[in-house]
Formats: structure tokens, sequence, C-alpha cells
């Protein structure tokens, strides 16, 4: 156990080492500075641009910009259904796995178009190649978009009085081509050579040890996983995820897709400052994001740690922790922290089953998503966490008197506005959506797998997933059903959208206000009292929004197990 906590805290280490330096090369991609990437990336996409007719030197207003993003997802969305309702006949499909339903097909195009893969069907036997494919090309494309979008409220910041902020399209294909593709293929190359299949040849035969001939599915499962996790997708080839021994073979490659899923997000923490000059600024921004990480991984590590107390009644040996759910080759300790990392940064890959995590393991991985608010996914994490700033911001100001201001700009009734509605979508969607689905049994009842509390929590998890663009699930629910798709695929429109629009928003309003230079009474947004600030006020709507609906559900799950 000592090793496996040493393994995962020099992996941690490790991140934030290399997401320093990763951080100022994005700052300069989306500044438009020389790389080392350029003589090789910078002809492929002028090919893109002459091809698709974009003209990256024309800048666009953030109304512009949105006009831009929501155009475009809503194409991928058609294709999206289009693919998966034909992929039966399409070719690419050599198992011969079937085209999807009309409301399984809805679900999963817009869980894959927003960035959250929350999957309703079993990878390997749900999705042809050509289907894996599409989702593949979604998984760059989106987390692509998530990553514009935030670029456009770090160029908003930085500006003094503008209301021109770049361009999507150049924004949107220098995130995928010089930031996305490059730290896939790396990890992909370190996946192929621990043995993960790629191939377009159909299942293959296998030996197992007892000396049983299986069929296995195989397919580019290589391609396919860097990006998941890279782009904080979380969707899986297979349908158990990375709990799959072809998606995740071992240790190593369990460690280098954990590498994979955080890297972007802490180094976006770090591009902020580098863009902006305000170095201090992010050291707080990650410093808020890391206590909230931690307060939030140390329980789950020490719960599992300590088994299940029903258990040890029994006089079973729980010195390997909580093992029910989870691969040997990885232990509990990387489980456990898996599960958080995955729920805090809105990946939502899994290498254990969460649904066989102890009721504290539960609860903390529900208030990840709930918090929305420490690292969360590419580009993601700095939208949502501008918000909370916004609010801290105008609550100061509040507090001494004074005008709220950030950055040189003062923060009046009409950015307050949109900032409250985007706070406050989030748990109205999580709980509204299960409230709903508990005061309609017949719909719902007979997918659950757990009665009382444990059942209430797999309904409660399924919404927060799909609200905090996650993906995960306690997989002990039927959630193929009509309800279950078209009420989570409303909820990940939602969910997806409007937080973006809404930071992009305040961001180019303030971009267009004069800048107010800084005087005495200033306050200063790059401190720790102010990260404080920050952290007391996601805590407060955290706290008053869910923690009822946690009681009925992991709370008091936990009680009934003393």
């Amino acid at each position: 156990m000592n090793t496996e906590l040493f393994g995962i805290i020099a992996l941690f280490v490790g991140t934030v080492a290399l997401a320093v330096p990763f951080g100022k090369y994005i700052a300069k991609v989306y500044g438009g500075e020389k790389t080392l990437l350029d003589p090789v990336l910078g002809p492929l996409e002028k090919g893109f641009y002459r091809l698709s007719g974009i003209r990256p030197n024309v800048e666009m207003s953030w109304k512009e910009h949105l006009f831009a993003l929501l155009t475009i997802n809503m194409v991928w969305f058609f294709l999206g259904m289009l693919v998966l309702m034909n992929q039966g006949w399409l070719p690419l499909n050599p198992d011969g796995n079937p085209s999807q339903s009309a409301d399984l097909a809805f679900n999963t195009a817009i869980s894959f178009v927003v960035n959250c893969n929350l999957q309703h069907y079993s990878g390997e036997t749900g999705m042809s190649y050509l289907g894996q494919l599409f989702l593949m090309f979604l998984q760059f494309v989106t987390a692509g978009t998530g990553m514009a979008a935030a670029a456009v409220v770090i160029m908003a910041i930085k500006e003094r009085t503008t209301d021109k902020l770049g361009n999507f399209y150049d924004l949107f294909v220098k995130s995928c081509t010089r930031i996305l593709l490059p730290v896939s293929f790396v990890i992909a190359l370190i996946l192929l050579s621990n043995g993960t299949p790629m191939t377009f040849n159909g299942k293959d035969t296998m030996v197992t040890l007892q000396g049983d001939t299986v069929q296995v599915s195989t397919g580019p499962v290589a391609a396919f996983v860097p990006i998941k996790h890279v782009g904080t997708n979380g969707g899986g080839f297979f349908g158990a995820n990375s709990a799959h021994p072809l998606e995740n073979p071992n240790y190593a490659t369990n460690m280098t897709e954990m590498f994979g899923q955080m890297i972007i997000p802490l180094a976006m923490i770090f591009a902020l400052g580098y863009y902006v000059k305000r170095k201090r600024l992010s050291w707080m921004i990650f410093s808020v994001m890391t206590l909230g990480f931690l307060l939030l991984t140390i329980p789950t590590i020490v719960t599992e740690l300590h088994g299940n107390p029903k258990i040890a009644q029994m006089g079973i040996d729980m010195s390997c922790g909580a093992m029910e759910g989870k691969e040997t080759r990885f232990g509990t300790t990387a489980s456990a922290f898996w599960s958080i990392a995955t729920t805090v940064i809105s990946t939502g890959s899994i290498n254990s089953m969460h649904d066989s995590f102890m009721p504290v393991s539960g609860l903390t991985q529900m208030l990840s998503m709930m918090t929305n608010a420490f690292y969360g996914g590419a580009g993601a994490g700095i939208l949502n966490f501008y918000i909370f700033i916004i609010l801290a911001v105008f609550i100061s100001g509040l507090m001494v008197g004074r005008t709220p201001e950030f950055m040189g700009k003062k923060i009046e009734a009409r950015e307050m506005k949109i900032a409250m509605i985007v706070a406050l979508l989030h748990p109205l969607l999580i709980l509204a959506a299960t409230g709903l689905g508990v005061s309609l049994p017949g719909l719902t009842a007979g997918t659950l797998n757990n009665p009382g509390f444990h059942g209430f929590s797999e309904m409660l998890y399924e919404y927060t997933s799909s609200a905090a663009n996650n993906g995960s699930g306690f997989e002990g629910l039927g959630d193929n059903t009509p309800w279950w798709n078209i009420s989570c695929g409303i909820v990940l429109i939602l969910s997806r959208f409007i937080p973006i629009i809404g930071p992009v928003a305040i961001a180019g309003i303030l971009a267009g206000k004069k800048h107010v230079p800084q005087s005495a009474g200033t306050l200063q947004t790059d401190t720790g009292t102010f990260g404080i600030m920050v952290f007391a006020v996601i805590v407060i709507i955290t706290a008053l929004s869910f923690f009822p609906a946690l009681t009925l559900g992991p709370i008091a799950e936990y009680f009934s197990m003393q």
C-alpha cells in the first residue's frame, strides 16, 4: 500500500511539474507566438483553412464566437445521429454490431458532442468500428471547442477595452492540432508498446489460463483511448472502460492514462497566468482547486483502504482494502485516486466500478461533480471557475462597500445575473431531474440495481454525472431505456452549453468596458485571502444545494452500515 501511495503522489507531483511549462506552451499557441511544432503543424492548419474557407486572421466578437461554436456542434450532432442509427449496414463493422435505436442514438450523439461521453451502451458490442472512429473524432473536436471557449475568456481578461477576441476557428483548430494531438500521440505509443490493440480486424481468438477458447473484441483501441483521456472525454472503447485489460493493460498504462486526463486541465490554469502575465493569479486558482481536490481524495483513499466493516465482522481479511469492483493489477489506492481524479476533472473514465465503492467514497465522487470547480475538463474547468471568481468578487465588493472589479473592469448587474443563472443551473438540473425520477417509479424502479439508499444514489449519480459533463456512473443502473436516454440527453445539452455561453458572455461584456486603473482600494484577486473567499463561495453553494439530497443517499447508507 505504501508503494501504491508513493505512486500516486509521484504521479501528481510529476503532472504539476510538467503542467507549468506546458501551460506556457499553450499560452504561446493562443497568443500566436512561435513554437517548436510550427514547422510540422503550421502547414497542416493552413490546409484546413484553405479547404474550409476559414480566414483565421478575421477576429470575432464574443457573440460571433458563440454562434460559430453552437452551429458547428449542431452539425456534429446530426452527423452523429446519422452514423449511429445506420452503423449496422455501414462499413467497418466486422463483428456485425446493430444500429442504435433513435433514443439511444440521441443520447449517445448528444453525450459525445457535449464532451460528456455518458455511455448507455456497452462499447465493444454496441458500436461498430466506424461508430467508434466517429466518436473518437468527437472526442477531439468537442475538447477543442471547450478549450477555444476558455481561450476567448482568457483573451478577454487580458484586453483593456475591445470587442474583438480572436477567431474561434483558429483557436479551435490550434487546440486540436497543437495541444490535443501531440499529447495523444505520445500516450498512444506508450499504450501500443504495452499491448493495447490497434487493428480493424474483428474478434480475436484467445486461450485463457484455464484453457478455454474465447472470442475477444479488439479494434483501433490504442488510437481511441489517449484522446478519451487527454480531451477529458472518458468514453470507453470497451464497456468496462479502463478496467478492461486491453484498454488499460497494466500499472504503467494506468499511471499514463491518469496523467493524460490531468495534464491539460492543470496546464490551462498556468496558461491563464502566462497569457495575462499574472502568474500569481494562476497559483491562486491552482491552490484553491488543489485544496478541494485533496479534501475529496484523502477521505476516499482512507475509506477504501479500511474496507467494508460488515465484511471485516465476518472475519474476512481486509488488509488490501475494499477490493470489490477493483482490479488487482491497480490496487485500492490507485483506484480510489482515479475515482476522484476522473470526477473532479470531469473525464468520467473508470478503472474500477464506482457502484462498489464505500458510501463515503460515493459521497466524495458525487461532491467532485457537484462542485464542478476543481480542475474541471479541458477548457471547461477555467470556464466554471471563472463564474465563482465573479461571484466572489461581487460578494467581496459588497462586504467592503465598493463597486466590484475584476482585472480593471467593473462588475455590474448584467454580469451578475448571468453568473447567478449559470451557478444555479447546475443544482437545478441535477435535483429537478432526480426528483422527477423518484416521483415516476414506473419509469425508473425497474432500472435500479439496488434498493433503498444506494438505489437513490444510483439515480442521483447519473444526473450529477450528466450535469457535470462527466459520463461516469454507478454502473448497476440499467440506463438504456427511453426515460434515461431522453432525460439525461436534455440535462446534457443544457449543462454543456449554458455554462459555456455564460462565462464567454460575461468576459465579452467586461472586455468591452472601460479599463479602470488600480487604486489603493482595488480588490487584489491574486492573493491567498481572495482564494479563501472563492473557496468559501464554492463550498457554501455546493453545501446548500446538495447536502439534503446527499443525506438521502450516501450519508444515510453510511450510517445504516454502522
